[in-house]
């Protein structure tokens, strides 16, 4: 801060000892007080934006925590259902070896079985004496086209002849594929030689083994028990890998958190350290406020331009405290430790019963601070509501006053009003509406807002009577001469009353509540 915000606490004007100063310094040090609020205002204006962003910084905050205990219990639960699939995999892969056994020994007897049959088959040669009807010419006739076991064909059909003529004729189909016709081989020659081979195959069956050698079963026992220990294995490591990666999620949720947390101690350090500086800043202001109202006390009013500018200087600060949407060190009803381990206040620009407040001085203006729902205001000598914006009502008047000025009065219908009737009502009208947005505009700005001044509502009310009586004199065909005269009487009485109120007058007790208007 500057020295213009550091003056003394004494309560004195700097001024020496035995000396009366003059005018010029008076209003000098009363400027230099007030700009020195001004200033410390200006910057105490900042912290509504502060705590709007520090509340929203804590929420930021609330939602990282929500996010990284959701982000962790999703990894937890992801780890949980893992370990529950890979466990119930291998549960049903050792119930099943059992039957995987038995399967195993079925299909390796079965190939043990054909592998003798195939055997048995390709031992059985053919000879014409083994087969009725088929001579040596026909056995090497066979043996040329690659049949001479009985493991060489399988079966016969008929078909028609390779030429396409004759006929069908019988064809011997080959174990290795494709089909061939013997001349000489028949239907009389081709029975008798699938029932020797049919023969050979039953002969073959019965001598199969009916069971796995000894060895050959023991090799089975063997890979199902080696797979077995090796389900046992993996499922005994299915929890450890469990534990492990809940391990490894509660570290990166403890690291996640432990950064958020360093974050947050930062931001909530530079929080406190910027929320200390509003602090003193407002005891600051509340000094100087002090000093102002004591020098006022002392030498009195300093002239009417000073006299707004100390109004506006001693109005008391709004409320700021810190939100207290989400649990905080920084809440207003706990106290934030220090450093040290003490415990610091919370310090709100609110006034205490028990403070060092700036007073009025009577004598020269008088000044009371008003609340309103959330709005503070101050009320001065004329009745304004200092600091809270006039209401959004005052629209209508204006905009009645504004058509007036465009269609005059008296002028509706057939009627026709007289000259001087309808430039006298535009001009009236449009002087009502210039001074509604003199007031009105102003006081709608959030740096300049107050309330309408007292007696103001009275003055609208009596020019919207005048005029409407007016209207009414100017109406050739309807008899309101009686309403017209009460209207106008009205009006006048309305117009006087809220002049009245409207000149500045001293009091030393000033209503908080102010007229509709």
């Amino acid at each position: 801060m500057t020295d213009s915000t550091t003056s003394t606490q004494s309560g004195t004007a700097p001024f020496p000892h035995g000396s009366a100063p003059s005018p010029s310094e008076v209003r000098a040090e009363r400027r230099r007080l007030i700009e020195s609020i001004r200033a410390l205002r200006r910057l105490l204006g900042k912290r509504r934006a502060f705590e709007l962003a520090d509340q929203r910084r804590l929420n930021g905050e609330a939602r990282d925590r929500d996010r990284a205990e959701t982000a962790h219990g999703k990894s937890l639960r992801r780890i949980d259902a893992r370990r529950s699939r890979q466990e119930s995999a291998l549960i049903r892969r050792l119930g099943g070896l059992d039957g995987k056994r038995e399967s195993q020994e079925k299909r390796a007897l079965a190939v043990l079985r054909r592998e003798s049959i195939e055997r048995a088959l390709g031992s059985t040669s053919l000879t014409a004496a083994q087969v009725n009807g088929i001579g040596d010419g026909l056995v090497r006739d066979l043996a040329a086209q690659g049949i001479r076991t009985a493991a060489d064909f399988k079966r016969v059909s008929w078909g028609r002849a390779p030429n396409g003529k004759g006929g069908e004729v019988l064809y011997i189909h080959r174990t290795e594929g494709g089909k061939v016709h013997i001349n000489g081989i028949g239907e009389h020659r081709g029975r008798p030689l699938l029932a020797w081979r049919d023969a050979a195959a039953a002969r073959a069956e019965a001598r199969a083994p009916r069971q796995l050698p000894p060895d050959e079963r023991l090799r089975l026992a063997e890979i199902i028990e080696a797979e077995r220990k090796r389900f046992q294995a993996e499922l005994a490591e299915v929890p450890k890998a469990a534990e492990a990666a809940r391990v490894e999620s509660e570290r990166a949720h403890a690291a996640a958190l432990g950064q958020l947390a360093a974050a947050y101690a930062e931001a909530a350090e530079r929080a406190a350290e910027r929320r200390a500086e509003f602090d003193a800043m407002g005891d600051r202001l509340l000094g100087l406020q002090a000093q102002l109202s004591a020098h006022m006390a002392q030498y009195g009013d300093a002239g009417r331009r000073v006299r707004r500018a100390e109004v506006r200087a001693l109005r008391a600060l709004p409320d700021v405290p810190p939100s207290p949407g989400i649990p905080s060190p920084r809440t207003p009803s706990e106290a934030t430790p220090t450093a040290g381990g003490g415990a610091r206040p919370v310090i709100s620009l609110t006034k205490t019963p028990g403070s060092t407040q700036p007073k009025p001085v009577h004598g020269s203006r008088d000044v009371r601070e008003v609340h309103e729902g959330d709005e503070v205001g101050v009320v001065d000598e004329v009745g304004e509501v200092r600091g809270v914006r006039a209401g959004i009502g005052w629209l209508l008047p204006i905009l009645y006053f504004v058509l007036t000025t465009v269609v005059g009065v008296g002028e509706l219908g057939d009627n026709t009003a007289h000259l001087w009737v309808r430039f006298a009502s535009r001009l009236f009208a449009f002087a009502a509406t210039v001074e509604l947005l003199r007031l009105w505009v102003p006081r709608r700005r959030r740096r300049t807002a107050r309330r309408m001044p007292r007696g103001i509502g009275f003055q609208t009310v009596g020019v919207f009577l005048a005029l409407t009586a007016v209207g009414m004199f100017e109406d050739e065909k309807s008899d309101v001469f009686a309403a017209a005269c009460a209207a106008s009487v009205l009006s006048a009485l309305l117009l006087l009353a809220g002049t009245g109120l409207r000149l500045p007058h001293t009091t030393q007790t000033v209503s908080t509540t102010t007229p509709p208007f």
